[in-house]
């Protein structure tokens, strides 16, 4: 097992996988940005297995800068980048390529180590690394998914483990960077008058949507080795529920957020047939590299209990997947009815208690929901939603956040050993033991059979389009 210690600002920044349609996508892009607000001046080294050189790299790097969302609107941030970039061409399995990685380092003493590459390599490259010493005082940072199952989890951290101390293990997911889930844990713990409702005692249910209008996009073979549970559900919604249902940490600190959120997966019951609706877009089959009797699942509907003295008895229902009426993230947490009302109309038409709910995408939003009253002598009324639109124009990428964080050693964005194997644990029975898939229609909310998994406590809270967004 490594030896504990303090991670240090990383004086180079190195990622394998530098030929990638990952690094052409996202990476560069955040390196540039990083360049252009200042939070990167130190040598960048792209490793891969191309036959590529230097000047190869750099052009793909101006290119996949010019074709991102904002282009090259700084030309000198673009030419400090291009000038701090290096790269070292070879396979993953030859000591040549770690020695040529040595001699690109220099005197770098506290390198991050960037893993953009299939989960597949990630154990070849951590035990090169470990080889030739170039994980002592440095930073790994790896891209999910962290395992498939519990016990693919134990053996990838396993080997990260014996490389790395895990304060200086990064897993990225870019979902934890972006500014809507951040503004999830702040929201709660910034606004005390929230606080003492956020319990079994005041809140009825809470509900949490990601959905997409389009389908696998040409990546039938990668869904079919993953499907919504293993991709959305077990990291990137379950960190939703855990930002919503962890309590206060003891201390400020990432340390301390990272073992609140533990606590919660360590809280939830493990899944059964009973607690899962599992759903297949019409057509998925068709697709290619699906095999034509898949019973992967493109939506999945989720029942979670989490057995604290928060949250006993109230459940959290998450949902995800393809194909479905539109492209939107949004977070439910609905309040308990009043015992008795003063006025018939609330108990007579109210469909729903008063919630506050959190719009992620396509834009940022927060609305508490009230009833207020319809002028006139009567008193009824309707309900209506105070809404705060949090979009700003100087939001950062969540993976130049993510990046920058992991590189100035701040974890608090980032996902831990414990939590992850905790997570897995809520579903890895369910992933052997689990209902068959149910067709359903595209650009419906998927299958009529999640209905009935919510009916006895609430009902789905379909997202509404947003005037000018959807």
């Amino acid at each position: 097992m490594a030896s504990v210690a303090t991670p240090q600002p990383s004086d180079a920044f190195v990622f394998f996988g530098a030929t990638g349609d990952l690094a052409r996508k996202m990476i560069f892009p955040s390196l540039y940005a990083m360049v252009k607000h200042g939070d990167l001046s130190v040598p960048i080294i792209g490793v891969a297995h191309s036959d590529w050189g230097l000047d190869d790299l750099r052009q793909r790097a101006h290119d996949a800068v010019k074709s991102s969302e904002d282009g090259i609107d700084d030309p000198d941030a673009m030419k400090t980048l291009l000038g701090l970039l290096r790269y070292v061409d070879g396979d993953y399995n030859a000591d040549s390529t770690f020695k040529k990685l040595r001699t690109e380092l220099a005197d770098a003493e506290h390198p991050a180590h960037y893993l953009a590459i299939p989960p597949s390599l990630f154990g070849t490259v951590i035990w090169g690394l470990k080889k030739h010493q170039l994980n002592s005082g440095a930073k790994v940072i790896v891209e999910k998914p962290f395992g498939r199952d519990l016990e693919s989890a134990l053996e990838l951290d396993a080997v990260i483990s014996d490389a790395f101390p895990e304060d200086s293990v990064f897993r990225i997911d870019h979902f934890l960077g972006k500014e809507e889930i951040m503004n999830l844990l702040y929201f709660r713990f910034a606004n005390a008058m929230f606080e003492p409702l956020w319990n079994r005692d005041h809140i009825a249910s809470v509900q949490i949507t990601v959905a997409e209008d389009f389908g696998v996009q040409g990546r039938g073979s990668f869904y079919e080795s993953a499907g919504a549970l293993r991709d959305v559900i077990e990291n990137h919604l379950f960190q939703i529920v855990a930002l919503l249902a962890m309590d206060a940490p003891s201390y400020q600190g990432y340390g301390a957020v990272q073992s609140a959120k533990v606590d919660v997966f360590k809280a939830m019951r493990k899944l059964t047939r009973g607690d899962i609706v599992r759903g297949q877009f019409d057509g998925y089959r068709d697709e290619p590299g699906v095999a034509p009797d898949s019973d992967v699942e493109t939506y999945a509907a989720v029942r979670l209990w989490i057995d604290s003295w928060r949250w006993a008895g109230v459940p959290f229902y998450v949902r995800t997947g393809k194909e479905l009426a539109r492209t939107v993230g949004e977070v439910v947490v609905e309040f308990k009815h009043p015992p008795q009302s003063l006025f018939d109309d609330a108990l007579e038409t109210l469909q729903r208690g008063n919630y506050v709910r959190f719009r992620l995408s396509p834009v940022s939003e927060i609305a508490i929901s009230a009833r207020v009253k319809i002028p006139g002598e009567e008193f009824t009324g309707e309900p209506r939603e105070l809404v705060l639109h949090t979009e700003h124009p100087d939001e950062r990428a969540p993976y130049e956040r993510l990046l920058t964080d992991a590189m100035n050693g701040d974890g608090a964005l980032f996902t831990r050993e414990e939590s992850v194997e905790a997570a897995w644990a809520v579903v890895d029975d369910i992933l052997v033991d689990r209902p068959n898939s149910i067709p359903y229609e595209k650009g419906t909310w998927g299958p009529s059979q999640a209905d009935a998994l919510i009916a006895e406590h609430t009902h789905w809270h379909n997202p509404m389009p947003l005037h000018g967004h959807e």
